[in-house]
């Protein structure tokens, strides 16, 4: 399938931060093919006209629980340990393999009509999830988000149910679709589990050649205990100790790190997830994003779960990561609206170790276009400040994910919404919550 895009107004996201106007882009199956001035030659499959609309790589979502959508708003007003011990862990018992796929598949449209092309998602269950996210055309890197609650001593990865599920999710889905299913391994956090859980998945990272995805430091009581358990070493450098970080890894949350952190994470190469929406609507903080990035630290951003955010409007999360370290910081160049984009694009793609975020000949096309007629972005005096600043998902009218139209005007190209809509009403939401 070959598709050129013409009258392209785009933002490239290269190091230039150069802003295509009145060009071409092409795609020849999932790659960009070429990006320019004039039209290239040839024959298309389908030609889209580009005209009051701008182009953006697709959005990257670094940390995700997609099922949790149907958690929305569910338990709010509490704080983190309490939500998850009194209302989402509950909840979560009653989960079987047809009611992650309904709540995964409404998630994923959800994102999907907001300009997210690729996620980095952490739950249970994840063998339904691939099977949905391959159905629905956005890439995905997916982890079981490792738990060990049992003694040191009697640890075995034979009898340890997550790495089990580690094994499986491995075994029949990486690289699934031709590399748009990767899969990661993965520890839910220092305080779910212990050092021979820790071990063992850094040692089937490095064996595998996988990633590695952890939540850390969300919460200062995580935070602290944490050091209170391992002698003052903080979660970055406690789980550093057993090679956790020895591969492309993500950490999501950040909250609490220090510097020394930032110094583990640079050398290390370790992504910071920022989750800025939920981790304001937990009361958990502000993670100093600024402070990192000058650290050598590379910053991208998550949604978290919708049980957290209510959305995963990753327009919400860009805005609120410039304007919130702009006002703590009392600074309007503390992340400026270039660094809120590059977080949801390109550092994205490096957290994740894909070849996306950017629009160039080679890139994977992963491509949005935002509709900058709509009353809220007119008039447009800067592209990037209107992105940031002014856009909310609904402004998405196109999404293409490698290469393949999967979202179009309101039209879902890959997901049946209706269909989705009454299982999540007549099976999901009543098998968890009656």
């Amino acid at each position: 399938m070959t598709t050129l895009f013409t009258n392209v107004t785009a933002l490239l996201m290269d190091e230039a931060f150069t802003t295509l106007r009145y060009g071409y882009v092409a795609v020849d199956g999932t790659n960009i093919s070429y990006v320019g001035p004039n039209r290239p030659q040839g024959d298309f499959d389908q030609t889209i006209d580009c005209t009051g609309k701008v182009m953006m790589p697709g959005f990257v979502n670094c940390h995700t629980h997609v099922p949790m959508t149907l958690m929305r708003g569910y338990g709010g007003g509490h704080d983190l340990q309490s939500w998850l011990s009194d209302f989402i862990f509950p909840a979560e018992d009653k989960w079987d393999d047809r009611s992650i796929a309904a709540a995964a598949q409404l998630g994923l449209a959800e994102m999907i009509a907001s300009g997210v092309t690729c996620i980095a998602d952490m739950y249970m269950r994840m063998g339904v999830v691939a099977r949905q996210v391959l159905d629905a055309g956005i890439s995905a890197n997916l982890s079981v988000g490792g738990v060990y609650f049992g003694s040191l001593a009697d640890f075995s990865p034979d009898s340890c149910e997550d790495c089990a599920n580690m094994r499986a999710l491995y075994e029949q889905w990486h690289m699934a679709g031709d590399g748009q299913i990767i899969v990661d391994a993965s520890i839910h956090g220092e305080y779910t589990s212990s050092a021979p859980l820790w071990q063992w998945m850094a040692d089937y990272a490095l064996e595998h050649g996988l990633g590695m995805h952890v939540h850390v430091s969300e919460t200062m009581k995580e935070h602290e205990e944490c050091k209170a358990r391992h002698n003052g070493l903080t979660p970055i450098q406690i789980l550093n100790r057993y090679g956790v970080w020895d591969t492309r890894a993500i950490a999501a949350h950040c909250v609490y790190t220090t510097p020394e952190d930032w110094a583990v994470m640079g050398q290390k190469g370790v992504s910071c997830i920022h989750n800025p929406y939920s981790n304001l609507k937990l009361g958990s903080g502000v993670a100093p994003i600024p402070a990192m990035s000058k650290a050598g630290v590379n910053v991208a951003l998550g949604t978290d779960g919708v049980s957290s955010h209510n959305s995963v409007d990753l327009f919400a999360d860009m805005k609120l990561a410039a304007i919130l370290h702009n006002g703590v910081a009392r600074d309007p160049m503390a992340v400026t609206a270039r660094q809120a984009l590059e977080m949801a694009t390109v550092n994205g793609a490096k957290a994740l170790g894909r070849n996306t975020g950017r629009i160039e000949a080679g890139r994977t096309a992963d491509l949005i276009l935002v509709d900058f007629d709509a009353p809220n972005l007119t008039p447009c005096h800067d592209e990037a400040e209107n992105l940031v600043f002014s856009a909310h998902g609904s402004n998405v009218c196109m999404n293409m994910a490698r290469g393949k139209v999967i979202y179009q005007n309101g039209e879902f190209k890959t997901l049946d919404l209706d269909r989705v809509k009454a299982e999540v009403k007549q099976y999901a939401l009543p098998l968890l919550f009656k």
